[in-house]
């Protein structure tokens, strides 16, 4: 029996900085059968580049430093507490992409399921030794890489013996239909002999739904209360709408496949004998 795939509510910074926000959309992953909500942590005086510090940014709070609108948007350890704990009332898996090693040691605590590489981190080898010492299976996107970084990272985790999912990605927010390049799922899979997934930042929900069917054993989605909502990642994500079409399509679509066994049910001999006219 094909199965579904383990789905993903990437809820990322879509809160805006709102616990009330990121139980809202907590509920809805919950409500449309998601395994998984994720999360992002920053050690923000790592993370960001100097010369970007104290870029002007405007905000919904005003006109302020980059750094400090990343501030007002970055949770802290009671923050993550609440939320670990609203995710254990409600029976779902949470997890979070540590962007720097002090946000690794940081999310320890939790002790999460899977660990989680963002694309942006594929070539800070440093960071690639911290999580795969840790030999937490690892989910590793790939986006804004070539093959030959890819390989960098594979050979790392395979050298501590850390199992890891390699998620194909395109790292455009959102990404156009015709950039999504989902045969790299295939490619992957081929080349590294490992498990593969895909994490989409398109607008539209069958993308992912192909995705699954070159492969994909794990489908990551950045979600959202609303599109229209302040943020650099909502116009990527999906509203409930979009959440429900892809959890219901996949929940009935391994149904659709069988066993590939040839053989005639009981409606069919039934209406074959209606039809049959000579011995």
């Amino acid at each position: 029996m094909i199965k579904k795939p383990i789905l993903i509510a990437e809820i990322g910074i879509n809160h805006n900085g709102s616990i009330e926000i990121a139980k809202k959309i907590i509920l809805l992953a919950k409500k449309n059968n998601f395994d998984f909500v994720k999360f992002q942590k920053r050690d923000l005086d790592i993370c960001i580049p100097e010369k970007m510090k104290n870029e002007p940014k405007e905000t919904p709070w005003g006109k302020m430093t980059y750094l400090k609108y990343k501030k007002k948007v970055e949770f802290n350890r009671s923050q993550f507490d609440k939320l670990y704990k609203f995710c254990k009332s409600l029976n779902i898996q949470m997890l979070c992409s540590a962007w720097d090693i002090n946000s690794l040691n940081f999310i320890k605590k939790y002790k999460f399921k899977l660990n989680k590489v963002p694309s942006a981190l594929l070539t800070n080898l440093k960071f690639l030794e911290a999580v795969a010492k840790e030999k937490k299976e690892t989910l590793i996107s790939t986006g804004m890489s070539t093959m030959k970084n890819i390989n960098n990272a594979v050979k790392i985790f395979n050298k501590n013996k850390c199992k890891f999912i390699l998620m194909h990605c395109v790292s455009e927010y959102p990404c156009p239909e015709n950039k999504l390049n989902l045969n790299m799922i295939t490619s992957l899979k081929k080349k590294f002999k490992c498990k593969v997934g895909y994490s989409g930042h398109e607008t539209s929900v069958s993308p992912s739904i192909f995705a699954w069917t070159l492969g994909a054993e794990y489908i990551e989605r950045h979600v959202t209360l609303d599109r229209s909502m302040w943020g650099t990642d909502q116009s990527a994500s999906l509203e409930e709408n979009g959440m429900r079409n892809l959890s219901q399509i996949l929940i009935k679509a391994p149904f659709f496949f069988g066993d590939g066994v040839k053989k005639i049910n009981s409606t069919e001999k039934k209406i074959l004998k209606k039809f049959k006219y000579w011995n």
